[in-house]
């Protein structure tokens, strides 16, 4: 027996909830396909419509704007990362071994999920890569926020933290390492594909490598 996975999404990134209809998913399955294959800047809802068959008018009754869809789409990885965080760490004791767990999903490429069969989880994740920052890197950042549009990956963060509280008390500054080790795990990766000189993995190519240097920084700087 196969099992659908479903995330609830904030209503303020859309107009109507595309995972409630075949266009809807539609929507969202070509939108990542499209966002990975020419990047968030040559991706329009023209070119969506077109490779899905529909008019740019069906794409904007979903979707406000492509902005939004790029913090929908992102906003759903972080549910869904978070969830898988959760569910293969609950039965470890073992607070070390529960944040490196965390690490390696955060530092290694991901699999697609077969039980939403409108994401590509495995492509999504290189879009968290290139294109994830921008989701809030932006002018109206205060206003998503207070919408709660990054609550998602505000929550997955704090799992983090608490992990790193788990493994040291009295650490300082766990909100601010959680947030370090989601981003450098992605910076990195970005960095060792596209600007080589900018990280020791250029010529590994080795997410492996990535993970040995995020365990090392994170053990060593909650040990002090």
């Amino acid at each position: 027996m196969e099992y659908s996975l479903n995330i609830k999404m904030n209503e303020k990134l859309f107009l109507r909830n595309p995972e409630q209809t075949d266009l809807g998913k539609k929507i969202i399955l070509f939108s990542i396909q499209l966002i990975h294959e020419k990047g968030f800047e040559d991706f329009t809802f023209k070119k969506l419509a077109t490779a899905i068959g529909t008019t740019e008018a069906g794409i904007y009754r979903y979707f406000e704007n492509k902005h939004k869809l790029l913090i929908y789409i992102t906003a759903w990885y972080w549910s869904w990362l978070e969830y898988r965080v959760i569910t293969y760490t609950e039965n470890i004791l073992d607070p070390v071994e529960k944040l490196r767990k965390a690490i390696k999903f955060l530092a290694t490429s991901v699999e697609d999920d077969i039980r939403t069969s409108y994401v590509n989880e495995s492509i999504l994740h290189q879009i968290i890569i290139s294109e994830g920052s921008k989701a809030y890197l932006t002018k109206h950042v205060n206003e998503d926020n207070q919408d709660q549009l990054f609550k998602p990956y505000k929550d997955l963060c704090s799992v983090i933290g608490n992990y790193i509280l788990e493994c040291n008390p009295d650490y300082k500054y766990p909100r601010s390492l959680a947030t370090t080790i989601v981003e450098m795990a992605h910076i990195q990766n970005f960095f060792m594909q596209h600007l080589p000189a900018l990280t020791d993995f250029g010529k590994s190519k080795s997410e492996s490598n990535i993970l040995d240097f995020l365990e090392d920084l994170v053990f060593h700087e909650i040990k002090k």
